[in-house]
């Protein structure tokens, strides 16, 4: 017979277990089994949720396996941190920069809570540690990365023999609510592009007020990322097919795979006018600069108009192409979503509120009258 004190509400209560076979125990309280076992100087217990007792060895019998699989070399003795670089360096290969980027900052920001435990003694207590200490003060997005690669993390250990079971499984995902998209009209996208075209009297400032609108239009017009758009050069641009390859340039696309995209009527005009005014090598880039940051920013101040970003650009371009009449897939392709349009509808579905209305004033509930019926035959 094995006894364990637990005291639940602060009254001491004796738990008693009586062993009923190797390694398996019966609790008398509730008759659910339980398995002991020992491995390399390591203790496991696990209730095996069950009072029947065939059932209780046929999981005692997979646990033994779990347990026997547990590596008992140095590697059990590897910090958090050395299986979690041993992770990421393994799947380098398939992530982009970025990718591996944000993995290590999460890795970084993971290590202070699992300090000085040896993988093989990390426990759920260490876990929801960093979930009561940094999870509630992080970004739900943060959050969810964090979570991700601390998983990942112990999965790895899991696949390697390092522990029985990946101790974070329980841990849930916080609600990432998507944030309010302000769009711009169009009368304001044709003010903002105006203003930023007009010099502020600076040395060069022509050229830059230039470039700058010419990017905007660029996003506004083709719906790319800002890292698509800049990469772009001439030879991507079929006048003939009248379409256009994003690439994303050397880092590639979200998803690392490139798209043709067919060229809008504005689109179309917008490069046809571009191209008489420089001599369009093939290999010169569109729009010669990364970013229009601070003049966008500028002259949004100036206009008095919300602080746009170059993302809202694409927004814009997906919201005109639905009240346009595009139907969600066509667009969620021409975006680059791999989704079949799922996450489309989700960001744009909102629509603006006049299309909305008018949308709305085609919605009849009335039964038709002679007249239109015999119109409609």
């Amino acid at each position: 017979m094995l006894t364990h004190t637990l005291e639940p509400t602060g009254k001491p209560a004796k738990l008693v277990f009586n062993k009923v076979g190797e390694n398996l125990y019966r609790l008398d309280s509730s008759g659910i089994y339980y398995a002991l076992l020992k491995r390399a100087g390591k203790q496991f217990r696990r209730s095996l949720k069950t009072t029947d007792r065939k059932l209780a060895e046929r999981r005692l019998a997979d646990l033994r396996l779990k347990v026997g699989s547990l590596s008992i070399t140095e590697d059990a003795n590897l910090s958090f941190e050395q299986v979690a670089r041993r992770w990421l360096d393994t799947t380098r290969h398939a992530l982009k920069d970025s990718s591996v980027k944000r993995r290590d900052t999460c890795i970084k920001n993971l290590v202070p809570f699992f300090k000085d435990v040896t993988i093989r003694n990390v426990t759920a207590r260490h876990c929801e540690r960093w979930l009561t200490e940094r999870g509630s003060c992080i970004a739900p997005q943060t959050f969810a990365h964090e979570l991700n690669t601390m998983r990942a993390t112990l999965d790895c250990a899991v696949r390697q023999g390092l522990i029985l079971t990946n101790p974070a499984l329980n841990i849930k995902r916080r609600k990432i609510i998507q944030a309010r998209i302000v769009v711009p009209t169009l009368e304001q996208f044709q003010k903002l592009v105006a203003a930023m075209r007009i010099s502020d009297g600076r040395a060069d400032s022509q050229n830059k007020a230039k470039a700058g609108a010419d990017l905007v239009e660029l996003l506004a017009y083709s719906g790319c990322r800002l890292a698509e758009g800049t990469s772009m050069r001439w030879r991507h641009v079929d006048f003939e097919k009248n379409n256009i390859t994003v690439t994303g340039g050397d880092a590639g696309t979200k998803n690392s795979e490139t798209r043709t995209v067919p060229l809008t009527a504005a689109l179309r005009q917008f490069l046809t006018e571009l191209k008489k005014q420089v001599s369009a090598h093939p290999e010169d880039h569109i729009v010669p600069i990364k970013s229009a940051k601070t003049c966008l920013r500028n002259t949004c101040c100036r206009l008095s108009l919300p602080d746009f970003t170059h993302h809202d650009f694409r927004h814009f371009f997906a919201t005109t192409c639905i009240e346009s009449g595009v139907d969600i897939p066509t667009i969620s392709r021409w975006l680059g979503h791999k989704d079949g349009g799922a996450l489309a509808m989700r960001v744009y579905g909102h629509l603006r509120d006049q299309h909305s209305s008018q949308m709305a004033a085609r919605v009849t509930f009335s039964a038709p009258t002679a007249s239109e019926t015999i119109r409609g035959n």
